[in-house]
């Protein structure tokens, strides 16, 4: 134990009697462990990013969107047909064991009006378990009831960014507004959501009964009075999704009288699946960013390891001196070992100190998510002092194996 602090005590001491070559041996580690947190960083943030987006549009959430149409030998796209209806959500929500909720939804965009403000935002005409299944709460008021989807009253639950546009700070509940010109009491208004994986500002909607959307504001399909523009289901969890989205395809399939190989009319989507693969891209970005960051890290090990080299010789005489007193091969490679890995680590730390600044600026300035947690600082640390094992292990054996004749004869 003496001979190894002395080792470190000699070490440290030709490391501070030559401060700047330290300083710059040391800065290719700082630039590649800055360079690696700074990445991990921003990988670490983006997955937490769509960890967040998914939580704010719900749970175990599965779309279902009209089938395509063909006019004039143009094929349209999804969402075109009027292949989906209430009576599908309806049966979906109680002939499928996987399927907790089901909610038919109608949309399109609106001028509300109130007093002397004016808004323009979207409106969504929905049943009243859309709220469970978008995990959605109310901050005020209530919201409305399947009575008053029954009987198509007009009532309106109000989003945080409509209610800052059009009451400038007044009690909205109770309120009078009007959609496109149809007069509408406000009974709630809902906790803010923030923005969507897309950017929509999900705060920046109107919820109304469906039948009255339907009748009042958005208006009746003239081929089928029972279509909807989306069915939303949720599953019963995460593990039934598959299951939940089996079962609603073969009941679709089946209303729909789809025989044996013909195309479905209605497009499912999973939107866990969706993230799931933005996720993995998103992690493999971040992989092949720190890879790309951690050559800094090789290159700063092979200066740490050309400066040991230069080290030993410039201090050959001192090395036979030492072993010439009684200093054995393993306090010779000790020594150097401990110069290099000290370097090593002094860099590291410093470039985690870099790292987590850089991460900081890049969130302001670019407005990116970033998140530094303990592994990516604990996994830096572990890595600068791998690498100063493995690059200052060559120099120290050159050091500790130094035949002591020659060494006395160096000048």
């Amino acid at each position: 134990m003496n001979k190894l602090k002395s080792s470190i005590r000699i070490a440290l001491g030709a490391l501070m009697m030559n401060k700047l070559r330290s300083a710059l041996t040391m800065l290719g580690i700082v630039i590649g462990v800055a360079s690696v947190i700074a990445t991990v960083s921003i990988g670490s943030g983006a997955t937490e990013r769509i960890q967040a987006q998914i939580a704010s549009i719900g749970s175990n959430i599965i779309i279902v969107i009209p089938g395509s149409t063909t006019s004039s030998g143009l094929h349209l796209g999804a969402g075109n047909a009027v292949t989906l209806t209430e009576t599908d959500a309806k049966e979906l929500a109680s002939q499928c064991p996987a399927i907790a909720l089901a909610v038919p939804m109608v949309r399109g965009g609106a001028q509300v009006v109130y007093e002397s403000n004016n808004w323009a935002t979207m409106v969504f005409g929905v049943t009243p378990d859309y709220l469970a299944i978008r995990d959605l709460s109310i901050a005020a008021g209530s919201d409305f009831t399947q009575q008053d989807v029954a009987a198509a009253n007009k009532v309106a639950v109000l989003g945080q960014t409509v209610v800052d546009n059009l009451f400038a700070g007044a009690n909205p509940i109770g309120a009078a507004i009007r959609i496109k010109n149809v007069p509408f009491t406000v009974v709630g208004v809902l906790a803010p959501k923030g923005q969507s994986s897309s950017g929509q500002d999900q705060d920046d909607v109107i919820l109304l009964p469906i039948s009255t959307a339907k009748r009042k504001v958005i208006g009746i399909n003239a081929a089928n009075a029972d279509a909807v523009n989306t069915i939303m289901l949720q599953a019963t969890s995460a593990a039934q999704m598959q299951a939940a989205q089996d079962e609603a395809e073969a009941l679709l399939r089946q209303r729909h009288h789809l025989q044996a190989g013909e195309a479905d009319d209605f497009s499912i989507r999973n939107l866990q699946d969706l993230f799931a693969a933005q996720e993995a891209s998103s992690n493999i970005m971040a992989m092949m960013l720190a890879a790309v960051a951690s050559i800094s890290l090789l290159v700063g090990g092979i200066g740490i390891m050309n400066i040991m080299l230069i080290s030993v010789r410039e201090r050959t005489h001192e090395i036979g001196l030492r072993q010439a007193v009684g200093a054995k091969t393993r306090d010779i490679l000790s020594q150097f070992l401990v110069e290099a890995v000290t370097l090593s680590l002094a860099g590291g730390l410093a470039g985690i100190v870099l790292g987590i600044l850089a991460s900081v600026l890049i969130s302001r300035m670019a407005g990116w998510a970033t998140s530094v947690g303990p592994g990516a600082v604990l996994l830096a640390v572990f890595f600068s002092a791998l690498v100063g094992i493995a690059f200052g292990y060559y120099p120290a054996r050159q050091a500790a194996y130094l035949d002591p004749i020659e060494a006395l004869r160096y000048e």
